[in-house]
Parts: structure tokens; sequence; C-alpha cells
């Protein structure tokens, strides 16, 4: 499964690239998220739990970032499984300057899964992914466009 879309988000570039950087900020906004585990540099192992349709599932996924040019570009891959299922997935954002107030966010990301979940059918898979990538979007642009992310991601 492909998916693509654009975002505008109410906070300038360094802002955004910084939040993006900031792997606990990012996975608080994923949802069904349940905890995250450094493994080393731009390296970690993420449980999230997914509900689609009638399948409950919970993913222990590899996640790292295995390209990065700042401030436009960060690409993140991850794979795992659940019990009876299996996700790979690789995701790619670039970041484009439109002022000093707002950046926009073009992504795109290709998503493939096995198993139980892959079996519920493509249509209700498209709707709960369609479903989880607005919710964080919206988590993503409230959490910018509110706090002051500006400080430092130590």
């Amino acid at each position: 499964m492909d998916f693509s879309g654009k975002q505008t988000i109410t906070a300038p570039v360094d802002k955004v690239w910084a939040y993006l950087m900031d792997v606990n900020k990012v996975a608080a906004c994923a949802p069904g998220f349940q905890s995250l585990e450094e493994l080393g540099t731009e390296h970690w192992k993420a449980v999230l739990g997914v509900k689609a349709g009638p399948v409950n599932a919970k993913f222990t996924l590899d996640v790292t970032r295995p390209e990065m040019q700042e401030p436009e570009l960060m690409v993140v891959k991850a794979r795992g499984k659940a019990p009876g299922s299996a996700v790979e997935l690789s995701g790619r954002m670039n970041l484009v300057v439109v002022d000093a107030e707002h950046t926009e966010m073009d992504w795109s990301a290709e998503v493939a899964v096995s198993g139980t979940i892959a079996s519920i059918g493509a249509r209700l898979l498209n709707g709960t992914a369609e479903k989880l990538t607005n919710q964080f979007f919206a988590c993503l642009k409230s959490k910018l466009q509110t706090a002051d992310t500006a400080e430092g991601t130590d």
C-alpha cells in the first residue's frame, strides 16, 4: 500500500525539524504507541497497538532513520511482527519553507502487511491507515502550533 500527502504546519521549518528529530515526541503522536527503547544511534524498538476492523495487533517494530538532510529530508524505515502478522514500512518526509511561520511537509509511505492483519482486506486497511495518519498529523500540528519546541532536543 502506498500513501502520500501534504500538510501545512504553522511553525518555522527549524522548529518542525527539531520536533521531528526528537523521536520520543514523534512517537507520542503515533496512534497506539505503547513504548520506545533506544537500541543505538538512529535505531529504536517501538511497540504499537493497532486495531483494524476485528483484528487487534500489538507490533514490535525495529525502527531506523537511515537518511537525513537537515532541515528538509528524513527517511524512516520499520519492520516488525505481531502474533500472526508482519509489517514493513518506509516513510519519507520533505520539508519546504512556505514563509517564516509556515512549513509544508510532503510525505509518502510504503507499507506492506502480511498475515492475519492483511487478511481483513485492502479497503479496510486503507481506511484504518488513513484514520491513523490523520490522527498522527492532528497531534503533530497541535504540538508544534501550541508548544515551544524550538528549544534543544538533547
